[in-house]
């Protein structure tokens, strides 16, 4: 499996075998102006999901815990990344957006990844 990253030791061995599954992943994901990618990208404290038409290089919509509706929110991480869902799918239908292509972006589709596009698919959009 040669992707082009660096193995390493500690967190940044952690870091790059989550690079090299996000490109095993995208090499079979691509977001078009029909159905763009909705890209979930997860830290330890915050996540920023995008609806993204990577044939014109445009980000349609965007949602994070660090907007101003969802930043002071209660709950544990889990609920804000459901908050986080159901904005940027708010948002994508607002652009017109009705269907995406799921991209994790390398993480286990578990928890708060999960959770996310459990309330984006509750708020209307397709996957």
């Amino acid at each position: 499996m040669a992707y082009g990253v660096k193995i390493a030791k500690g967190d940044a061995y952690k870091r790059a075998a989550l690079k090299r599954r996000h490109i095993r992943v995208r090499k079979h994901i691509s977001g078009s102006p029909e159905r763009p990618r909705l890209v979930v990208t997860r830290s330890n404290r915050h996540m920023v999901a995008q609806v993204i038409d990577d044939i014109a290089g445009h980000t349609l919509a965007s949602a994070s815990t660090l907007d101003a509706s969802i930043r002071g929110g209660e709950g544990d991480k889990s609920t804000q990344a459901k908050q986080v869902g159901a904005l940027v799918a708010e948002r994508a239908k607002a652009a017109g957006v009705e269907a995406v292509v799921f991209d994790r972006g390398g993480n286990q589709y578990a928890g708060r990844i999960a959770a996310l596009a459990d309330a984006a698919r509750e708020a209307g959009l397709k996957f």
